[in-house]
């Protein structure tokens, strides 16, 4: 999917106008964005949100034929904000405006997705409040809920492979290998520790359990779809 085959609710001079007027009442600091800043990295980020949406199985994102992307769903803004913030910083655009991006989506979602961060280029945000991604290697396919955490632990990042799940209120810290199709149960904590494919992890790192995964979460179209 390409950004021609995607249906937007405001079209992109009319995104780039809404984003500038957002930053620019979040931080009236003398230095207004303009909309030609916001407009010269726009097909870049609209290209990779219809890449995105168009893997996930669901009618807001994708209805069988078009890719949508609506300013007003909540998930959808926030992941368009990430790849706005980090499409700047990749373009090399001045330091202020990836960072204005990034503090407006911290602002509108309680997301904290730092521009720096490289997301996959298929992922998904569910209700993302509270929830803090850092610098982790991540892989395709990732879905993540409120208040999840990826971080570090004596500086040291976790690793993340495809269709991994993490669910309210889990984290995963430190010197972790997550394996494909991976899952970790509701407010649990992966820490220091390499999980196989295929598996569901229950607790924490004095309490928990591993079970067989139920496999590929059914949010996900298969890529020859």
């Amino acid at each position: 999917m390409s950004h021609a085959d995607l249906q937007q609710s405001l079209d992109d001079h009319g995104l780039a106008t809404l984003v500038s007027k957002q930053v620019n009442s979040l931080f009236p600091d003398g230095s207004p964005v303009q909309i030609d800043q916001i407009m010269a990295i726009m097909p870049t980020a609209m290209e990779r949100i219809a890449h995105c949406f168009s893997r996930i199985n669901n009618k807001y994102f994708f209805d069988g034929t078009r890719v949508i992307f609506d300013h007003l769903h909540g998930d959808q803004y926030a992941m368009f904000l990430y790849l706005l913030a980090n499409t700047a910083y990749r373009q090399g655009a001045a330091a202020t405006l990836p960072a204005k991006l990034y503090r407006l989506n911290k602002a509108l979602h309680g997301i904290d997705a730092y521009f720096e961060v490289e997301l996959p280029s298929v992922f998904l945000f569910i209700h993302p409040l509270g929830t803090v991604l850092g610098r982790a290697n991540y892989s395709d396919y990732l879905l993540v809920y409120q208040r999840c955490g990826v971080g570090s632990n004596h500086d040291v990042y976790p690793s993340l492979g495809e269709y991994v799940t993490l669910h309210p209120g889990s984290s995963v810290l430190g010197t972790c290998t997550i394996g494909d199709r991976c899952a970790i149960a509701a407010e649990s904590l992966v820490l220091d520790r390499d999980l196989p494919a295929d598996t569901l992890y229950i607790g924490n790192p004095r309490d928990c359990l591993l079970k067989a995964g139920s496999g590929q979460y059914p949010v996900w179209r298969v890529p020859n779809e």
